[in-house]
């Protein structure tokens, strides 16, 4: 028996190297020698939601200290601060819908002026455009098409993550178990209505939260099914779950290395070539290895504000992600929040994108040390 398993294993770990091998050859066709970042600001506008993943650390229910709004003149600070480190980017990252649950968030944006935190969104991000150089980028979570259309006169590009088709995971004692908003269904929706309205678009996978291998090529495989359809995919995420103390997913084992460079590999396999491969590398102290499993970008990084979502892993250091990656084959590029490919696609903002794209469409400065 033990002489079977060791050969189940070998076998493994030589099929995970050919298609290492098979992804790395369509990065290389499709992206050349070079892997990107984006330098960025992390602007987390509220801690609360209405969901309550049971990985999540970063939701605050509102008796907790930490559940809040950003004020405007916090927001701008932010952003201002990050212009000065060269940023180009405003990511705004937030908890979905927290006023349809909680009387308290309500409460909170009556003060603002605002009835629901989409809108105070929209003028968060208008807040940004006026007052600095940095363009948004809105991680709001499930949206309808009319709440995009919205966002998109503010903001150069959208995300949401996927993280699984699987409805299994929404199941009592599951990580989605009553998230409204994590319905698959609602999810693919938001991204085929970025896809009609032509907005550049960010989604991935979580792994680890309980999904099988087979769930993850199945998640992959309707992004990209969208994209054959919409071409508005323009990175797709693999991320890696991290247990965190204090959540109802803290004691659950954690994707191995191994696991994410395969997975990795089969997402440059399933997906269109023309659509960026990213995997954060806060999250893995060997993430030098994801390039040789095919991906080309590293994500955003901020020279100010910390990983909200991952707030215990720090960001590497630029010369540090520089040297790793140059030590692989490959330079470190800086881009923006809309990859050169999706530049002219980003109307009402390309002409403010446009002032910081150099003629090859990456970051006319770039800040890579």
């Amino acid at each position: 028996m033990k002489h079977q398993q060791n050969g189940t294993i070998a076998a493994e770990v030589t099929e995970t190297a050919r298609l290492r091998r098979q992804a790395s050859a369509v990065r290389d066709r499709s992206w050349g020698k070079a892997i990107s970042y984006s330098r960025k600001v992390f602007i987390p506008l509220t801690t609360m939601c209405r969901n309550t993943c049971g990985y999540c650390a970063f939701v605050k229910h509102p008796d907790d200290p930490g559940a809040n709004y950003l004020s405007p003149d916090e927001v701008l600070e932010i952003a201002l601060q990050g212009e000065q480190l060269g940023c180009k980017e405003a990511l705004f990252s937030l908890g979905e819908r927290p006023e349809r649950r909680y009387e308290e968030s309500r409460e909170a944006l009556r003060r603002l002026g605002y009835s629901t935190t989409i809108d105070y969104l929209v003028d968060a991000c208008r807040l940004v455009l006026a007052r600095t150089s940095l363009i948004p980028h809105v991680n709001a979570g499930a949206l309808s098409e009319a709440e995009i259309a919205r966002l998109r006169e503010v903001a150069g590009s959208m995300g949401m993550m996927l993280e699984t088709t699987s409805r299994r995971l929404m199941k009592r004692g599951m990580a989605h178990h009553a998230c409204p908003d994590k319905s698959p269904a609602l999810r693919l929706r938001t991204i085929e209505a970025a896809g009609r309205l032509g907005v550049p678009f960010t989604t991935g996978i979580l792994i680890g939260i309980g999904e099988t291998f087979d769930e993850r090529i199945e998640s992959l495989v309707a992004i990209d099914r969208i994209h054959q359809r919409y071409g508005n995919v323009q990175e797709v995420i693999v991320q890696n779950f991290r247990a965190k103390p204090g959540t109802a997913m803290a004691g659950w084992s954690e994707p191995t290395h191994e696991d994410m460079l395969r997975t990795l590999a089969m997402a440059r396999l399933v997906l269109d070539p023309s659509i960026s491969l990213q995997a954060p590398p806060n999250l893995d102290d060997a993430f030098d290895d994801y390039i040789g499993s095919g991906i080309n970008d590293w994500g955003g990084i901020s020279p100010l504000t910390i990983d909200h979502i991952n707030p215990e892993r720090a960001w590497p250091e630029l010369a540090e992600l520089s040297r790793r990656t140059a030590a692989q084959g490959y330079r470190l590029v800086e881009r923006l929040t809309v990859y050169p490919a999706f530049l002219t696609a980003a109307s009402p903002l390309a002409a403010a994108l446009s002032r910081h794209a150099a003629a090859d469409g990456f970051a006319r400065h770039q800040i890579v040390s």
